[in-house]
């Protein structure tokens, strides 16, 4: 079974409707995970992917905010909402696929709090709400059996590698790259014992970035990227990999006319 997924935050999904649908014409994808879809189920375009083949939606939406959807030309079992975020927040959603051999494997889909302006705790509770998130995912994953396969991804909001930032002396101060997200986030990788297949094909020291700011007129001269977006896989889902893992960043996606901030990230394997 050959398995193509995509995350991508598409900073409202009823807004970047044009450019995902290019995406999914130009590029063989059989699960597309988003984040940011700033709209409620109701208004989620169902109809629009249910043309282009994708039959198999689950959709946490969230008035003006936050939200993720999974579209999916797999057939998937809908799992709970995964209670990551202490605020209630529609940031996270699971499910489960069944493999051609019986087998099956989880993927859960995240939006991680961005953490405000300033990295305190105690001084700033968007930034206490995403270390929280992490601290609970991170607890989860150190009980749940490592055999049990699962795929993680979405927009995590840490640029965890000094390689995944544009300037690793400068970004130590900006939350997304600080000394205690950086920490958080090994930990997190460490407790579910993830693969990053990004950084097999994109092996460091090669900068690589996910997100560019809007502020930038020319994001491809400035390049003061970050690689926030992130696709991991757990030992249980490694052991049912046949071959490479290709890992891809659609960086070209961010040149298109009104574009999300985010780039589109894709993995491709047989199971």
């Amino acid at each position: 079974m050959r398995l193509s997924l995509v995350s991508w935050n598409v900073n409202s999904v009823r807004l970047r409707l044009p450019q995902i649908e290019q995406f999914l014409k130009d590029n063989d994808v059989d699960i597309l995970c988003m984040q940011e879809i700033k709209c409620q189920e109701h208004e989620f375009p169902r109809e629009a992917f249910e043309a282009l083949g994708y039959t198999h939606i689950q959709i946490a939406g969230q008035k003006g905010w936050h939200g993720v959807a999974l579209v999916s030309r797999i057939p998937f079992e809908a799992l709970g909402t995964p209670s990551f975020c202490r605020r209630g927040e529609a940031r996270a959603q699971a499910i489960k696929i069944a493999t051609e051999n019986g087998d099956s494997a989880e993927i859960w889909n995240f939006y991680i709090p961005a953490g405000g302006d300033f990295p305190d705790r105690e001084g700033n509770d968007k930034f206490d709400h995403k270390l929280t998130f992490y601290e609970r995912l991170t607890e989860t994953l150190t009980q749940r059996g490592k055999d049990k396969p699962l795929l993680i991804c979405g927009d995590l909001n840490i640029a965890p590698g000094e390689f995944d930032v544009w300037s690793h002396r400068q970004m130590l101060k900006v939350v997304s790259h600080t000394p205690i997200e950086i920490e958080t986030f090994g930990n997190f990788i460490a407790a579910g014992e993830l693969h990053d297949p990004f950084r097999v094909s994109y092996p460091n020291p090669e900068k690589v970035f996910t997100w560019w700011s809007y502020r930038a007129a020319d994001f491809r001269k400035s390049n003061r990227g970050l690689r926030l977006d992130h696709i991991l896989l757990n030992p249980g889902l490694m052991e049912m990999v046949q071959g490479d893992i290709v890992a891809e960043i659609h960086d070209r996606v961010r040149e298109w006319e009104r574009p999300s901030d985010h780039a589109p990230i894709q993995v491709r394997f047989e199971i």
